[in-house]
């Protein structure tokens, strides 16, 4: 039973029972309604944040899995990045400076990625920041793995031209060592024997037996192999690359105009033809369009200390054999 309110009136110096209107109990009701709902919502807010439900407990999974493969992803790309940024360096120092070809500029390796936003539409979610950058990061490995990509393809070329080049330069000597009789004259001033005076002598004189092989220095195609007044029964060989050899006063001519040589094949045999004086091979070089030293291109077929005589030989200033 509810408790009865009184009031003190001083003007009658007594007590008077307080009565409670109708609207005022309507009020309070509905004020305490009102404390209540708000105490149970706040409960069940409260509530919700502590207990999740199956699906909210699904979806909060799904996000934490989700970030952990962007984060092993980009454990992975940092992984190519380094290994990638590698075999750039070994492509810039090494492989394109020993085929002699200019590196490929960062800059080049990093291009298009600078500028507009391109990642913009990828704004505005969760973790946009995380999915922007490994987008990025997937964007220049691509560019990068297609540079690199394209310059090993570029290596790979230059590697087979240059195995082809490296068997174009006459690297032998025309005559094997054994049956040289001796090595008559090198290249330079040497004195002619009927002129009696010095003269530049463009090439080596081999002397040797008449009848001794003489074979081809390089590989090449055959581009003279006639009878001159001069050099006799002489064949011409070029190897491409700027090179050309010229093996002169041959007794037989084993080739032909156009055939194509390779390295150590016969193509004549020494003789004492044109203006010659003695059975021998006189042997020329010439790159891109002047004399060297046959002397610098026999690698082939000399050992350091072999080389080093002939060398010493060479240096000689004998008679040629040329008339």
């Amino acid at each position: 039973m509810a408790k009865e309110k009184y009031h003190y009136d001083s003007n009658t110096l007594s007590y008077k029972k307080v009565k409670i209107k109708t609207s005022d109990k309507i009020k309070r009701f509905f004020i305490v309604l009102s404390a209540l709902v708000l105490t149970l919502f706040i409960g069940w807010i409260s509530l919700s944040y502590i207990f999740e439900s199956p699906s909210e407990k699904d979806k909060r999974r799904e996000l934490e899995n989700l970030q952990l493969h962007y984060s092993l992803l980009d454990k992975k790309m940092k992984q190519v990045e380094t290994v990638l940024s590698e075999i750039a360096e070994r492509d810039n120092n090494i492989y394109r400076l020993y085929f002699e070809v200019n590196p490929i500029p960062n800059e080049q390796r990093l291009a298009g990625f600078g500028g507009v936003n391109r990642y913009k539409m990828l704004e505005g979610f969760n973790n946009s920041q995380m999915i922007a950058d490994a987008t990025k990061k997937m964007d220049i490995l691509s560019k990068q793995l297609v540079i690199q990509s394209k310059s090993l393809d570029e290596i790979v070329e230059l590697a087979k031209n240059k195995e082809k080049m490296f068997a174009s330069i006459p690297a032998i000597m025309p005559i094997e060592k054994d049956n040289l009789t001796r090595m008559a004259s090198g290249y330079g001033m040497r004195m002619h024997p009927i002129l009696k005076i010095r003269k530049m002598h463009e090439g080596m004189d081999f002397s040797a037996k008449k009848g001794t092989p003489i074979y081809a220095s390089g590989d090449g195609t055959v581009i003279k192999a006639m009878k001159s007044s001069t050099y006799g029964n002489v064949v011409y060989i070029d190897h491409g690359y700027g090179y050309e050899t010229r093996y002169a006063h041959m007794n037989v001519i084993k080739t032909s105009r156009g055939k194509k040589i390779k390295r150590g094949d016969l193509i004549g045999y020494v003789g004492n033809t044109g203006r010659s004086v003695a059975p021998h091979l006189h042997y020329e070089v010439i790159y891109k369009g002047r004399h060297v030293n046959p002397i610098d291109f026999y690698f082939g077929n000399l050992s350091a200390e072999e080389f080093a005589a002939m060398q010493k030989e060479s240096m000689q200033e004998g008679q040629s054999l040329e008339r």
